[in-house]
């Protein structure tokens, strides 16, 4: 197994573009340095994308990141269901001060959660992931091949009680995006993954970009994920994915990534005041409707990041909207946060 990868990551290396400027190759350099296993950053927007990327594709081995190589983008999954929930909107199937309770009857128990809460982490709900071992644990390597159904997980949330008064203040939860994906069932008649398929990733044409379901496996070329645990680094690429569902199962590249944000954050896909609702966060917090601000030398940059077992992802489009960045990192030993921020910070701005 380990000669088919290799000999397939070897083979899509002779077909790489030229080099990428020796300036972005230092910066992702410096992001497996800091203690990542492998990182892969793409820049378009100013003419032909520059890549580059460091680390083996496979931990212990000299085998490069493959070009296009795909990868769980975690909770970057968010702004896809987010922007066909706004689609939605828009259609005036549903509005965002629409009490989920009216919408799906029965779900969160709470009459007091909007569709607008669920988008900015605003609803309150327990988080999900706190019912279950830590994706990055020991423990959770004993549940990584268990499928569970949106509605189950869901289930485990809403056993507990909000954890404050809807609407007043903002915490990161994935349950929400759980509540939205079956709110976009209950509209649609057609699965979230279905809905995200046919009006994202089939009009913009993104090859690479892909809902497993309950698949464990990435197709097509990819570097290896990992677990770094007290023993070492364990492999955790094929992993169950249904567990993250409608808040995090999806797959991706780096140049799907950037084509997607580019064209949301450009107005393409979203009319100008529903473009005003995405950007607009809560309570002072960075969150708005399925994407995140950030604060960059050069002004406010807009985007989402995510993490998956093994697999950290950041993509975010430049305050003048010329150009989007994707970094995507293989988990390691060390902490490679500042230098990802480093990275950014220097290429948004550029």
């Amino acid at each position: 197994m380990m000669m088919t990868l290799g000999t397939a990551v070897l083979s899509t290396a002779l077909m790489a573009t030229p080099l990428p400027a020796a300036e972005l190759q230092q910066e992702v350099d410096a992001v497996v340095a800091a203690g990542a296993t492998s990182a892969t950053v793409e820049v378009s927007g100013d003419g032909r994308p520059a890549r580059a990327s460091s680390g083996p594709a496979v931990a212990g081995t000299n085998w490069p990141v493959p070009q296009n190589a795909r990868f769980r983008i975690g909770s970057e999954t968010k702004t896809f269901l987010a922007t066909v929930v706004l689609q939605l909107v828009d259609e005036g199937r549903l509005s965002l001060d629409d009490k989920v309770e009216r919408v799906l009857p029965g779900v969160v128990h709470d009459d007091r959660i909007t569709v607008r809460q669920l988008l900015n982490h605003s609803s309150g709900l327990y988080e999900v992931l706190a019912t279950m071992p830590s994706p990055r644990s020991e423990e959770f390597l004993a549940i990584r091949w268990k499928t569970w159904t949106t509605a189950e997980l869901v289930a485990r949330a809403t056993a507990y009680p909000v954890v404050f008064t809807p609407g007043t203040e903002v915490r990161y939860n994935n349950t929400g995006y759980l509540v939205l994906g079956l709110i976009v069932e209950k509209l649609t008649g057609h699965s979230y993954a279905d809905e995200i398929k046919h009006r994202i990733i089939q009009p913009l044409q993104l090859k690479s970009t892909s809902l497993p379901g309950t698949n464990p496996f990435i197709f097509g070329p990819h570097a290896r994920g990992y677990l770094p645990l007290e023993r070492g680094l364990v492999d955790i690429t094929e992993v169950n994915p249904s567990i993250l569902n409608a808040a995090g199962e999806m797959i991706s590249t780096t140049r799907d990534l950037n084509r997607f944000f580019q064209a949301l954050l450009g107005g393409e896909l979203l009319p100008a005041h529903l473009m005003q609702e995405l950007k607009t966060t809560a309570h002072g917090s960075q969150y708005g409707l399925g994407v995140i601000s950030r604060g960059v030398p050069c002004g406010t940059a807009w985007g989402k990041d995510g993490d998956a077992p093994g697999y950290s992802t950041w993509t975010f489009v430049s305050p003048t909207n010329h150009r989007s960045v994707t970094v995507s990192v293989t988990w390691g030993a060390g902490n490679h946060k500042a230098a990802v921020n480093a990275l950014l910070d220097k290429e948004l701005c550029r």
